[in-house]
């Protein structure tokens, strides 16, 4: 059952759409993220949720209620800022249990609240510290741990993760899914990062130029997208134009320039298309097996893996290796690429722009 209902939500600033006819259900006990590129929409429909907007159309309804005319104090919403907001001068039971302070919850029940909470996010040791004696990762467990402890009916992150290095962001986003589904609560994520939102995400919702272009689960959305941009936006992918010359129930016959290609079963009619091929699903072959030989133009060496540019008579290729210990292509050294027709996905010319 849907807890959180958005339906045509569109928010304009003067002659700029920045939220366009936003749809969107949100079921209960659910992870959503709403990833896109900077000045997309994301954090504006956060916002309206929240009530530090107001839409200029549209509906917003949480477990049934218009929110329209309920103020943002009122809308009994967790919310985690990207700056955390803790106050400097209170301890972190102090500042987890303020927000129950301010509703009057008598204070039995406030202790239970609290050590509830600080024990959900691992913290019920540091509960005497304040925010200035803690570490970023513990600063966020305690901004988190206030927004939980009022029991709401929803919890929305704005890029709550984005003050954090790379390695504690990592640990964190493990966390932080540990933290949400123990507590059960129904959470809307804001982020520009595509690996912190695939890895927390039951959907992810991709917004570009304030709409929503596809809404899936990580796994889909990154393997099925449904055009360029989200192609090109969940990760690495080789994007090129080909031209859809017949079909089968067996697959395509693609044109690249003159090479002739086979392609996945398709529903498209002949004409221009795109096609995306992770770099992750190339193989390295021999050379009677080859699809297109290539020469490697760059290389970069990731730890875990390894990312090549080669050059072929499709265009750069992306190549994605994982680091195995085995030996890889050096620059300039020819190497011979194939891939699974199947691996191939066909997207609408159009959607290049």
């Amino acid at each position: 059952m849907a807890i959180l209902e958005l339906r045509d939500l569109t928010k304009r600033f003067g002659e700029t759409v920045a939220v366009d006819r936003f749809t969107l259900s949100v079921e209960r006990g659910e992870f959503v993220s709403l990833l896109g590129p900077s000045g997309c929409g994301k954090t504006t429909t956060l916002q309206m949720i929240a009530g530090f907007e107001t839409p200029s159309g549209g509906s917003i309804s949480l477990n049934g209620r218009d929110l329209a005319r309920v103020p943002a104090r009122k809308r009994g919403l967790g919310i985690v800022f990207q700056t955390y907001a803790l106050f400097p001068h209170m301890t972190v039971e102090e500042n987890v249990g303020f927000g129950l302070e301010m509703r009057k919850i008598p204070a039995d029940e406030r202790r239970r609240r609290i050590d509830q909470t600080l024990d959900l996010v691992h913290l019920s040791n540091l509960s005497g510290r304040y925010p200035r004696q803690m570490s970023g990762g513990q600063r966020q467990r305690v901004a988190l741990a206030r927004a939980l402890v009022i029991e709401p009916e929803l919890l929305l992150l704005d890029e709550p993760l984005s003050n954090l290095d790379a390695k504690l962001r990592e640990e964190m986003q493990l966390e932080l899914r540990r933290i949400q589904q123990e507590a059960g609560v129904t959470t809307l994520l804001v982020t520009h990062d595509q690996s912190e939102a695939m890895a927390l995400s039951d959907r992810i919702a991709v917004m570009q130029g304030g709409r929503l272009v596809q809404e899936a689960s990580p796994f889909d959305a990154y393997d099925r997208p449904k055009d360029a941009f989200v192609s090109s936006f969940l990760g690495k992918s080789n994007v090129i134009n080909a031209h859809l010359e017949s079909q089968s129930a067996e697959g395509t016959i693609l044109r690249c320039g003159d090479l002739t290609l086979d392609g996945p079963a398709s529903a498209d009619a002949p004409g221009p298309v795109l096609m995306s091929l992770r770099p992750e699903r190339i193989e390295f072959c021999a050379e009677g097996e080859a699809i297109v030989p290539g020469r490697v133009i760059e290389r970069v060496f990731l730890g875990d893996q390894w990312l090549l540019k080669v050059d072929t008579p499709l265009g750069a290729l992306l190549v994605v290796r994982s680091n195995s210990g085995r030996r890889e292509p050096e620059l300039g050294e020819t190497v011979h690429l194939n891939w699974h027709r199947d691996h191939l996905r066909l997207l609408a010319a159009e959607a290049a722009a």
